[in-house]
């Protein structure tokens, strides 16, 4: 796992996030895009432009969207690239399943990275949840979101 940087990442009296860096759902989504590079480094040449490349982009997709969902200014723009980083797991919950059973992954690569990727299910799932509460309520004074549950804590 990556060591993420520490540090002041919210204001203490808003409690808003600056750094899409210190959601946790993009730190482990980021991680398991590693772990699936790694591991489809020995795939079969032949896999290069197939299962392998789709594999990565799957992968690529999860933290790249999120980031992208975090820059926005609303909610609701908000959501969308969570939605489409929700679909990229399954994508790859889906090639990590296929890559197994053809046997480009040894069984135990194969759950390491499952877990990895239920996790990131999980809490995606979780963000889009809390967004979709909040995007119900009505506004209260600020229209800025606040993820301060989901950010890293200083050690």
């Amino acid at each position: 796992m990556t060591k993420w940087p520490s540090g002041p990442v919210t204001e203490p009296e808003q409690g808003v996030v600056r750094r899409y860096q210190a959601l946790v759902v993009w730190q482990r989504a980021f991680d398991l895009c590693m772990d699936v590079y790694r591991a489809t480094r020995a795939f079969p040449r032949s896999e290069m432009f197939g299962l392998r490349g789709q594999m990565r982009r799957a992968a690529v997709s999860i933290p790249s969207n999120i980031a992208e969902g975090f820059g926005r200014r609303t909610t609701a723009d908000f959501l969308r690239p969570l939605y489409r980083a929700y679909g990229s797991i399954c994508e790859s919950q889906t090639q990590l399943s296929l890559s197994a059973k053809l046997g480009y992954l040894r069984s135990d690569t194969a759950a390491a990275i499952q877990q990895a990727v239920g996790d990131a299910e999980r809490l995606t799932n979780s963000l889009i949840r809390s967004l979709e509460r909040k995007r119900l309520k009505p506004a209260a004074r600020s229209s800025t979101w606040s993820l301060d549950h989901w950010t890293t804590r200083p050690r």
